[in-house]
């Protein structure tokens, strides 16, 4: 008798354990429950992936959604519905809300905001300052929580920890690989009269938030790292110094970059879209993209986080230095992916790696991050052929735009299925969301 399933995604070529491989993939009860020739079997659902690549549900590991207190910017209904429009199954976000989220309260707030609202699956990081760090052995273990994030540089309200002696605390309290934005506060601050020069444009933020601000903030974090022998998270690294000085410490530290820094170069990027470039740490010249693809290829980066950070056009055409910093990024985050694969930048297994496999292992996602039997179904799948413009009528974004409008691409997420429910199909929605907490190994006993 035929096996009967939930949900049948057939005559596609997926990567699963074994590489890329044409099998059918049998969904049951969210899971994968059988990976191989299907033809007989029945489906509540079937999904036909012929001439597709299915790929492991892409995970972006640094989005900030604004929710609560900034949600004229984006919300998590908004912020999630981009993500799996782009092909996400999965989101970290971040801490600096208003209020931040310092406490459990903070947490089961988010929580509570995010359920039947969330499209994807979300996890939310507990920000470390001086005020909470005697509880974050304790907040990073809560269930929901993807641990502790630091901002070493401008940050707010009291989310900023610019000093060694309050990031040491942090660092000596908790246990979970910890994530940390790298920028040196006093070098910055003695810098900013640059930006304040009339006719100041935003060509100067790179040079205001210098490469030497972010290689010194990056090289007092692993000095204070190892004292406490703690694994940290290096994100959104934008300069070839700090790559190459993150190569000789990868038994304590993890590295991100994002899709803005591989693609975008100054000062073309500042020349074009002006305040709507920035973003922090900056956009840089092109010798350090081409160092960021340098580590790309030879392994220093671990994953690939999005960095969603959007602001409005209003608060955005402010004149510089008063526009924030920010651009989104998660709708994007796997087409500009999808296009540097087909020109060649990286393979397909890189791929995979920076968008699934590599969050799954360095924060220790619970049977999430590949194919595989047991696992949740979370699937990806693409046409690597298509080529697509990417507009801004596309975007699900609140701010309404995106610094990549315009551009042509090659290779488009044409679905996005969560643990068996297709949630996007050829951009469109289906259905409500379903989007629940991820859960993490080093928390699990806390889930129950």
């Amino acid at each position: 008798m035929a096996e009967t399933y939930d949900l049948i995604v057939r005559g596609g070529q997926a990567w699963t354990t074994a590489g890329l491989v044409p099998v059918d993939i049998g969904v049951r009860g969210g899971k994968f429950a059988a990976l191989g020739d299907l033809p007989a079997s029945a489906a509540g659902t079937v999904v036909d992936a012929t001439g597709l690549t299915v790929l492991p549900g892409v995970i972006d590991s640094q989005v900030h959604f604004r929710e609560p207190g900034l949600e004229h910017k984006e919300d998590l209904e908004s912020g999630t519905r981009g993500a799996v429009l782009g092909g996400v199954t999965a989101v970290f976000e971040m801490p600096n809300t208003k209020p931040s989220t310092l406490n459990a309260d903070d947490l089961a707030a988010k929580l509570n905001l995010a359920r039947g609202r969330a499209w994807c699956d979300h996890a939310f990081y507990m920000g470390g300052s001086a005020e909470n760090v005697e509880h974050l052995p304790a907040l990073e273990r809560l269930p929901g929580c993807c641990g502790v994030k630091v901002f070493m540089g401008a940050s707010t309200g009291t989310l900023l920890v610019p000093d060694d002696a309050t990031l040491d605390r942090i660092l000596a309290h908790g246990s979970r690989r910890m994530a940390v934005h790298c920028e040196d506060e006093e070098r910055m601050n003695a810098r900013k009269a640059l930006a304040q020069a009339p006719g100041a444009t935003p060509h100067l933020h790179p040079v205001v938030r210098d490469v030497e601000s972010a290689l010194l903030a990056t090289q007092r974090l692993i000095r204070l790292a190892r004292k406490h022998a703690r694994r940290v998270h290096v994100l959104h690294v934008t300069t070839e110094e700090e790559m190459l000085f993150l190569r000789d410490h990868k038994d304590i530290a993890t590295v991100e970059a994002t899709p803005q820094h591989l693609t975008l170069a100054a000062p073309d990027c500042y020349d074009r879209l002006g305040t709507f470039a920035q973003m922090n740490p900056p956009i840089r010249e092109a010798r350090h993209r081409e160092g960021l693809w340098r580590a790309v290829r030879d392994g220093t980066v671990d994953v690939i986080g999005s960095d969603h950070a959007p602001h409005t056009r209003e608060e955005k055409s402010k004149p510089y230095p008063g526009s924030p910093s920010g651009m989104p990024g998660v709708q994007t985050l796997l087409p500009l992916l999808l296009d540097h694969l087909n020109a060649g930048r990286l393979s397909l297994a890189r791929l995979v790696d920076l968008t699934s496999a590599g969050a799954a292992r360095i924060f220790g996602l619970a049977a999430k991050g590949r194919i595989a039997l047991g696992y949740d179904a979370d699937l990806t799948l693409v046409d690597l052929a298509a080529r697509r413009e990417i507009t801004e009528s596309w975007m699900a974004t609140k701010s309404g735009w995106t610094p990549f409008a315009g551009m042509t691409v090659t290779g488009w997420p044409v679905a996005t299925i969560i643990r068996g429910n297709v949630v996007m199909r050829d951009d469109v929605l289906l259905g409500t969301p379903i989007g629940t907490p991820i859960r993490f190994v080093d928390t699990l006993s806390k889930e129950g």
